[in-house]
């Protein structure tokens, strides 16, 4: 039993009616209803609502605000933000060498080493910042005299000056931080990396100078990034080792004048805008050490302003079509 064929000629009018047929029916247009998000609708006004209250009572606030605009740029205080910059900078440098230091140490196969790393990394994460300042502060209290045979000699005070016990607290403290950063970091490498190294006849010290550490980088700079905003916010506690840093400034001013509260504002829109310049150089930092392991690197902010832009400027007059 054979199926039934249509002979019909393709060319006959019957095919081209039905051809003409399909060619003018046009297929339904979908209609899309959009979801309501209510809850989000009321969220955003709860939101808003709370910005516009807690804006009103600031403005109703007695709160001198020119004094916070004729303060702001004030020589001391500009002077008091320079010296955050310093004591911040120099103490993550040498907190960075020092956690390298103690990372390798922490992972090296001598007991004594590796022991005497944990011992550093245990003490100093153990106390606060705020205690190891005063330590340093009034070391003189247990040491009157600095005395390294044929080398050096002083009377302790003179050596610990404020600027001394806030590099030390600081820069000592960040170090046992930086020590478990970098060691997540080296860890982070694959081992086999060490072991080719040691093929082609690499000494231990020269593989993880050449080829450890600079794999190792791309997973240490993020948090060390973190670590440094941290510090720029650590650094006010030097306050009470006198160190004469952007808070300290500011609050001389304030005793002097009676503007207490307007002082400590200036004190913290110096904070938010140095945070925030070292943020956007973390990100290029970052973004830079990220060319190994991405196919294409995300756009930048101003890349992403210039696509939009540029995609804004070519939209047809009339309209998405």
């Amino acid at each position: 039993m054979t199926d039934k064929l249509d002979k019909t000629p393709a060319g006959s009018p019957a095919g081209q009616v039905s051809v003409s047929k399909a060619a003018t029916t046009a297929p339904e247009n979908i209609k899309a209803i959009p979801v309501r998000h209510v809850g989000r609708w009321i969220s955003g006004v709860v939101v808003i609502g709370l910005l516009v209250a807690l804006g009103y009572a600031f403005s109703q606030g007695d709160i001198q605000w020119h004094a916070v605009g004729d303060k702001l740029f004030d020589s001391s205080v500009i002077a008091g933000a320079g010296r955050t910059v310093l004591i911040s900078v120099l103490a993550m440098l040498l907190g960075v060498v020092l956690g390298i230091v103690l990372a390798v140490m922490r992972l090296s196969r001598n007991p004594v080493t590796s022991w005497v790393a944990w011992l550093y990394i245990w003490f100093f994460r153990g106390t606060p910042v705020y205690v190891q300042l005063l330590l340093w502060f009034n070391l003189a209290l247990i040491f009157p005299v600095l005395n390294i045979p044929f080398i050096y000699k002083d009377e302790m005070t003179d050596v610990m000056t404020p600027f001394m016990c806030a590099l030390l607290g600081l820069a000592l403290n960040e170090a046992a931080y930086m020590a478990e950063i970098c060691r997540a970091g080296i860890q982070s490498v694959d081992e086999g990396q060490t072991e080719a190294s040691h093929a082609l006849g690499m000494t231990q010290a020269k593989t993880m100078r050449r080829v450890v550490l600079p794999q190792a980088l791309r997973v240490i700079i993020p948090p060390t990034g973190n670590e440094f905003i941290n510090m720029l916010k650590t650094s006010a506690l030097v306050y009470a080792v006198t160190y004469n840093e952007l808070l300290r400034s500011t609050s001389q001013i304030g005793s002097t004048s009676y503007a207490v509260m307007e002082m400590l504002f200036v004190a913290s829109i110096w904070y938010i805008v140095m945070t925030s310049v070292f943020s956007v150089g973390q990100y290029y930092l970052e973004r830079r050490f990220a060319r190994g392991s991405l196919r294409s690197l995300p756009l930048t902010p101003w890349q992403r302003v210039r696509v939009n832009l540029v995609s804004f400027s070519n939209r047809p007059s009339g309209g998405v079509s």
